[in-house]
Formats: structure tokens, C-alpha cells, sequence
């Protein structure tokens, strides 16, 4: 059986909208329910929620408690084979690059995935990219990678490319 810790920190992948206000929000973990429609053989998936935030207002503090989750979640009882982490778009590529100065080579796959339009939304790309990064914790090298629409990209150097609605890397 293997093994993945989810952190959860929040982002479009994971807002819903408040009919009453008529906005799209960050209120809650939605994961769980993301979780159920996926079929997951031999595969084990821990949820720890560390925030419900848009990326756009986390903060250094904010990214130091990821950091240590993930370096808390290397040296858990059973160990990892993988740790994916929701997290909003708009500052995904920040947060990967803390991570990696911060901890280096790893000794399993850390990914870091969100979407571009929520769960809740039709056409949303929150499901394939939430799969695709569960998968990927079983088939990459381990690093520090972002995992999304069909592709793996390790960091360093991992951008957001709002034009194109995906993530790439510059070309030199």
C-alpha cells in the first residue's frame, strides 16, 4: 500500500461559491469530497489541512508553516511516498522555490498542483490536475515538482504563464 500525505492550503482549486454574497471563496477544505470520485487502488491518501486561503494573501508565515509541514511530514510514521500540495496558482511557483532552498534534495516527490477554475465550476481542470499529482508522487524521481494539465515541471524555475492559463518554464 502506498502511502500520500495531501496538504491543503486552499486556492481556487478548493473555493466554493456563498450564494447569498455571490462570491467564490476559500472556506473550507473540499478535498475529501474531490477524493471520492477518484478510484485509487493500492493507495493510501492522509489529508492534513493547513490553511484555507487564496495564495494571493499568504504570507511569509504563511509559507514557513508549509515548509514545516512538509519537513514534519518527511519524518512521519509510516513515511511518504509522496506529499502533494493544494495550493492556489497565483503563487504556487513562490512557494515551490521556498520549499526547495528551504529543504533541498528530498527524499520523496513533493508536488504542488491547484487549478485554474474551481471544483465546483464546469470545465474545471481541479480533478485531473488533483489525479495527475497523485500519480506523479508514484512515478517521478524524487525533488520538487509542479504537477499540472498533463505535466511535470521541477523546480527551480516553474512560472505561471497567465496568457497561456498553465504553468511553464521561461524559455531562455
Amino acid at each position: 500500500m502506498r502511502h500520500v500525505v495531501l496538504l491543503t492550503t486552499g486556492g481556487t482549486i478548493e473555493k466554493t461559491y456563498d450564494e447569498r454574497e455571490g462570491v467564490l471563496e476559500n472556506r473550507r477544505s473540499i478535498v475529501r469530497l474531490m477524493l471520492r470520485h477518484l478510484r485509487l487502488e493500492d493507495t493510501r491518501i492522509h489529508t492534513r489541512q493547513l490553511m484555507s486561503k487564496d495564495s494571493l494573501v499568504m504570507t511569509d508565515q504563511d509559507r514557513a508553516h508549509i515548509v514545516d509541514a512538509v519537513r514534519e511530514t518527511l519524518h512521519a510514521e509510516p513515511a511518504p511516498a509522496g506529499i502533494v500540495i493544494l495550493h492556489g496558482t497565483d503563487t504556487l511557483s513562490v512557494t515551490g522555490e521556498r520549499i526547495l532552498a528551504e529543504l533541498g534534495s528530498p527524499p520523496v516527490p513533493i508536488i504542488l498542483t491547484g487549478a485554474m477554475r474551481p471544483y465546483e465550476m464546469t470545465r474545471t481542470d481541479a480533478l485531473q490536475n488533483l489525479t495527475e499529482a497523485i500519480f506523479a508522487t508514484g512515478v517521478l524521481t524524487p525533488g520538487v515538482y509542479c504537477v499540472a494539465h498533463g505535466r511535470a515541471l521541477a523546480f527551480p524555475g516553474v512560472v505561471k504563464d497567465r496568457e497561456k492559463g498553465t504553468f511553464t518554464r521561461p524559455v531562455s
